[in-house]
């Protein structure tokens, strides 16, 4: 009966092609009739619901790569404010005039600010200033009617009298945007503040920030700070632009503080997490894996922070004991201090302010309610770990964490034999015909166990910086595959999230290629990436309706050779599916979403079969992102050159044709009767 069915469906398309076709000109449509490529048929059955959707599917995984923070999200505009990025230089500093800048170890601020940046201006003079000079990270973004918040510690040798002069100007020299006199420096470390307002100037980059004098004498800085206008206004805040990119994803939760900036190189260049918390002249800082300092300016709770604003949950990642340059901790005694400190960790974020150690501290760096907490991840990417060592950590902090906070679900990122986690961390970096060949991976995955998927790290690694429309492609595909399997893959997080595009030679602003979000000092833009998964997360129902399909086109894609496990493997050839879709409906309107992605470079008619419902209404919505060709991308100079785009849907019923466009992703909403 269904191939009858199918047989009749088709010679009935045909049909409707080929008037269609006469009456208004559509040639792609006739073409495709008179071909005998069969046409592909979707079913949804709308009243089979093999699942719900996870309510916590679609989130946001983030670490310190690519200036993801310090030059990308965390707002702060001076590069190496704390003079820690190199321990013999201050590198990105530059002297103005006379006299000379140099590193004192001998003039610390305190023990995690331990040394300072020396100004010699002795011969500074009325015309001839004296100072320092900051460009930022590629840059000091000015924007109009903008105040700016300065701040930096300092003191100056006897007989100084100052005053210092802060501004911000362009880098050749030729504007002034702003200016304020700073007075009162003694002997000793003090802290000075004072607010730089620009007024209705056109938006730059190519600026610098500037501490000067024409009083000679010398004088010592550190933690110099320059803020714009943060998201929110939260202090020590976001930039605007970038969160509200976020924002427009509706998260539900944020991987923190992720991947290899978990681990670091090194155990003591780890996420420590009690250096990153209080006021931020006491953080030390440390190095990032990916070879840049990080101030921990953006610390744990600034994390907390971007969780409130943006209404979605932490799902934190605590060290498990393994550094990314195989430097481990036995289990055991010796692990026992960073169980402890996951605990610790545990409280501050989730701790009762009147009651525990760590709420209290919560309550003191100025967040006196507990923030929600559901997941915690052991460690990162462990199966790296050759000494076969993670079985053995992970139980040792499964079973604390689950004795102390037992409804946390546990996040394990191996397999482990010694203890049953609750979910398992997967990642896939793969291209686009690699996503879309495992596009059902999880449709045939057994069920029944009690360790759910957690797909913390993936992205089709098409395009650099950012992905193109072959990435997004991909991307849609393997969303489809996550989605339809919500009773499996309960959480799903992109990776990586952020890449400044300012330098982009080696050793420049990016190490990782292939990222979300893309920036420089003054704008930023979505790649088609990013554009897929706002569809992904804003279009959906909470039930997943049970489909079927038939006549779902291929290509070949001939798999190049590669080498595993010492051997080459040979090259072959393989047939992928050209067509992707999953079915939603929101059991509250009823709605239904279908999502359908079209791979090929060609239009695609689809014959779609709806059951279970009584009507389907002639007209709905769609939303569409299609490009001419696959290497199509966004950009900051065409930051929109690919995005979604909301149209009416008409002809729409329980049975009905669509022509899907050639490199497209499409989200039709039906509206139930």
């Amino acid at each position: 009966m269904n191939l009858i069915k199918c047989l009749t469906r088709e010679l009935l398309f045909s049909k409707r092609t080929v008037l269609f076709s006469i009456f208004t000109g559509a040639t792609v449509m006739l073409a495709q009739a008179q071909t005998n490529a069969p046409v592909p048929v979707l079913q949804i059955k709308a009243d089979q619901v093999t699942t719900k959707v996870s309510p916590v599917l679609y989130g946001l995984m983030t670490e310190e790569i690519n200036y993801s923070y310090e030059g990308g999200l965390y707002g702060e505009l001076i590069r190496n404010r704390a003079f820690k990025a190199n321990a013999t230089n201050a590198v990105f500093w530059n002297l103005i005039g006379n006299g000379a800048i140099s590193l004192d170890p001998t003039a610390p601020l305190n023990d995690a600010l331990n040394t300072s940046l020396k100004l010699d201006a002795t011969q500074a003079a009325k015309n001839a200033p004296a100072g320092i000079a900051n460009g930022g990270y590629w840059g000091i973004p000015v924007k109009p009617k903008s105040s700016y918040q300065v701040s930096f510690y300092a003191k100056a040798a006897g007989g100084f009298s100052g005053p210092l002069t802060v501004s911000i100007e362009s880098a050749d020299g030729k504007k002034v945007f702003a200016r304020a006199e700073i007075s009162g420096l003694t002997g000793d470390w003090k802290k000075y503040d004072v607010t730089l307002k620009i007024k209705n100037v056109k938006p730059s980059k190519d600026n610098v920030f500037k501490i000067t004098t024409v009083s000679p004498g010398t004088i010592w800085f550190q933690n110099v700070s320059l803020f714009p206008p943060t998201f929110a206004n939260r202090a020590n805040g976001n930039r605007p632009d970038i969160m509200q990119l976020l924002a427009d994803m509706h998260p539900k939760f944020l991987r923190l503080p992720g991947g290899n900036y978990l681990e670091g190189d090194y155990i003591n260049e780890r996420f420590d997490w009690k250096k990153t918390i209080g006021d931020v002249s006491q953080r030390p800082g440390h190095r990032s894996p990916w070879n840049y300092w990080s101030t921990d300016g953006f610390g744990l709770m600034e994390y907390l922070g971007w969780c409130e604003d943006l209404k979605m949950e932490p799902l934190l990642a605590v060290f498990a004991g393994y550094a990314l340059r195989h430097d481990y901790i036995k289990p055991g005694p010796d692990l026992e201090p960073y169980v402890q400190d996951a605990l610790d960790e545990i409280e501050y974020v989730t701790g009762d302010a009147a009651t525990t150690k760590w709420g209290a501290q919560r309550a003191k760096d100025g967040h006196p309610a507990p923030f929600p907490l559901h997941y915690v991840e052991v460690g990162n990417e462990d199966w790296f770990d050759r000494s076969g060592s993670y079985d053995g950590r992970f139980t040792q902090f499964f079973n604390a964490i689950k004795a102390k906070y037992p409804s946390l679900q546990i996040i394990a990122t191996a397999d482990v034999k010694s203890s049953v986690p609750d979910l398992l961390d997967e990642h896939y970096y793969k291209s686009q015909e690699e996503m879309e060949s495992q596009s059902h991976l999880y449709d045939t995955r057994e069920r029944g166990g009690p360790t759910k998927v957690f797909v913390g790290e993936w992205a089709t690694r098409v395009g650099r910086p950012t992905p193109n429309m072959a990435g997004a492609l991909g991307d849609a595909a393997w969303m489809c595959c996550m989605e339809r399997n919500s009773d499996l893959v309960l959480l799903e997080s992109y990776a990586p999230l952020f890449v400044n595009v300012s330098d982009l030679a080696r050793g420049g602003s990016m190490q990782w290629p292939s990222d979300l979000i893309g920036y420089d000092a003054l704008t930023s833009y979505g790649s088609p990436s990013y554009y897929a998964q706002v569809m992904f997360s804003t279009h959906h129902g909470d039930n997943v309706l049970a489909t079927d399909s038939q006549n779902i086109p291929t290509y070949e894609w001939k798999v190049p050779t590669r080498r595993r496990n010492g051997a080459d493997q040979p090259a072959s050839t393989r047939q992928v599916p050209a067509l992707f879709f999953d079915a939603t409906r929101d059991s509250a309107s009823g709605v239904i979403y279908l999502k359908v992605v079209n791979r090929q470079s060609t239009p695609q008619p689809v014959a779609i079969d709806i059951s279970g419902v009584a009507a389907i209404a002639a007209k709905g919505h769609a939303t569409v992102m299609k490009a001419g060709k696959p290497d199509d991308t966004n950009s900051l100079q065409d930051p929109k050159h690919i995005i979604p785009v909301s149209e009416k849907a008409k002809g729409l019923g329980k049975n009905f044709t669509r022509i899907f466009p050639p490199y497209s992703i499409t989200i039709l909403e039906l509206k139930t009767k």
